[in-house]
């Protein structure tokens, strides 16, 4: 279940670190990541191994969002690096207090979570069919964001409505939701 904290995660486009002393443990949880937003088809968010030195830390902290992996645990002292920070040793995922907004669940992602939890435990599934129905589920929900967008201008480009969103009066961790992943594919007007 806690699989739809890093799904939220990933689609608002957070800052993810994974901690494991074995490297090994590590690079295999963060490869599987980008899969839970197949939508996009963006593997420069993963960073499989990083190192707590400077340089690296620079070049990671550029990037608005992405998977973050590393075997020192000096790197939980270090919240200025994520948003949701996953102790894989532990079994523990923490949301950074700077992110809880943003990340606050509601019905909409128990939805998902028990989608995810019962693709996942059908052993007649894949985990490529288990991919496929998440994306599924993504798909819907950008179709239900898509009557609260409007296209701007020529360029064609979609733009959220907040006050059509509003007028809907989705429970308000769902509106919040979908507006901070409005905001992460750039549907915000400015």
């Amino acid at each position: 279940m806690e699989t739809v904290i890093l799904h939220t995660a990933l689609m608002l486009k957070k800052r993810i670190v994974v901690y494991h002393p074995k490297i090994e443990a590590v690079q295999e949880f963060t490869r599987t990541l980008p899969a839970l937003v197949w939508h996009r088809q963006d593997w420069t968010i993963l960073h499989s191994y990083v190192h707590l030195n400077t340089d690296e830390l620079e070049a990671l902290q550029m990037c608005t969002g992405y998977i973050a992996g590393f075997v020192d645990l000096e790197v939980s002292n270090r919240p200025d690096l994520y948003d949701v920070f996953v102790n894989l040793a532990d079994s523990e995922i923490t949301i950074a207090p700077l992110a809880k907004e943003s990340m606050t669940m509601g019905k909409l992602h128990k939805e998902i979570g028990q989608l995810i939890v019962q693709s996942a435990e059908d052993p007649e599934k894949s985990d490529s069919q288990v991919i496929q129905d998440i994306a599924l589920k993504t798909k819907e929900i950008f179709t239900n964001l898509a009557p609260f967008s409007e296209v701007l201008g020529d360029g064609g480009k979609r733009v959220l409505n907040l006050e059509a969103l509003k007028q809907k009066r989705f429970p308000p961790a769902t509106e919040n939701f979908l507006y901070h992943l409005a905001a992460a594919e750039q549907m915000l007007k400015l």
